[in-house]
């Protein structure tokens, strides 16, 4: 059960908000340690399971934004590990026409899936940058160009981005927490309004792996028995990896890769180049602008300067004026008055 357990509740941690991670898994761990322990070994398991919650590492956030589309949108993830396959199909039958029809379905899928992603994480409150973007569409690719890659993005619980260069298989050690559990269960599996924490559905069940073929000698199978198990997945695979191409097959698939990417790389080269002309075009119009106003301002500051002197002094000359007048009306005044005078007195 303990095994259980810890799976149901990092499905639940890895499907919260990227700023709540840290403390709802403190929350989930203090609720395990709590937990009644029974008899026997129960507290034990309990303060096992406890530690196991605590030491679920935080995935980064290109890592948190894919495990929201395998929570929230899991079609998306779908429609790409789908695509993959066909595309190691064409590559497989050396089909150069449907690789190229395929790489440039990809282009649409992975842009559309980005989208996507972005809406999906600023909806779960991380609005998401340009490069966490770029990591974002790189794991996707990824998911196509390799089988544990696409288990890895649609587990839910990935940890870092991921990266292909079309001829290896994607390097997934430490990618992914408890990589031998089920993936994330449909968002709708949680009852509406209730945290994801306080979920009690139960977890999916692990697929079994397939069983060993009987053609294969006992040396092999002691050799298979031997060999390491390596965190690549195995047991979400949906079929067992086949035989990998041989060298001719991996160099015209790295070819054909190597060629799609140079395609998109010139064609953004270029869109780039005609924003940067435009761009540039833009801001010698802008400069040049910029200076005519600049000279307009110096003119209309030289302007409002002269027309506040001429202010001055035709105040002055207004209040002279106004004075000689005043002195012009009292001898007028004076002399009106020795008018009457004169007048009134006798010869």
């Amino acid at each position: 059960m303990g095994e259980l357990e810890l799976a149901d509740i990092a499905a639940r941690l890895y499907a919260v908000p990227f700023d709540d991670f840290v403390a709802a898994r403190t929350a989930a761990a203090k609720k395990v340690a709590a937990a009644p322990p029974g008899t026997g070994s129960g507290a034990k398991e309990h303060r096992s399971l406890a530690a196991d919650v605590r030491s679920l590492p935080k995935p980064s956030v290109a890592a948190w934004t894919v495990n929201m589309l395998a929570v929230h949108q899991p079609e998306t993830l779908t429609e790409l590990a789908s695509l993959g396959h066909s595309m190691r199909a064409a590559q497989s039958a050396l089909d150069a026409v449907e690789l190229r029809r395929l790489s440039q379905q990809r282009r649409e899928l992975l842009a559309n899936a980005v989208r996507v992603a972005q809406t999906v994480a600023e909806q779960q409150g991380r609005k998401i940058s340009g490069a966490i973007a770029t990591e974002v569409e790189e794991t996707l690719r990824a998911a196509t160009a390799d089988e544990g890659a696409a288990a890895a993005a649609r587990s839910g619980r990935l940890l870092r981005s991921l990266s292909a260069d079309g001829v290896d298989v994607v390097e997934l050690a430490g990618a992914v927490a408890l990589p031998s559990a089920a993936g994330p269960a449909a968002v709708d599996e949680f009852p509406t309004g209730t945290s994801p924490l306080v979920s009690r559905r139960k977890p999916a069940v692990p697929k079994q792996a397939a069983q060993k073929t009987a053609q294969k000698t006992t040396q092999e199978a002691a050799r298979a028995e031997d060999e390491p198990v390596q965190p690549r997945l195995r047991a979400v695979r949906e079929a067992p990896r086949a035989a990998p191409p041989s060298v001719i097959e991996r160099a015209r698939s790295a070819f054909a890769e190597a060629e799609d990417f140079a395609r998109e790389a010139t064609e953004e080269a270029l869109r780039y180049g005609q924003e940067l002309d435009e761009t540039t075009s833009l801001a010698t119009e802008l400069a040049e602008e910029a200076r005519s106003l600049r000279k307009q301002l110096e003119q209309t500051e030289l302007d409002l300067k002269s027309s506040r002197k001429r202010q001055e002094l035709l105040t002055a000359q207004a209040q002279q004026a106004i004075r000689a007048a005043d002195r012009a009306r009292r001898k007028e005044d004076l002399a009106r008055e020795r008018i009457l005078r004169l007048g009134n007195t006798p010869d």
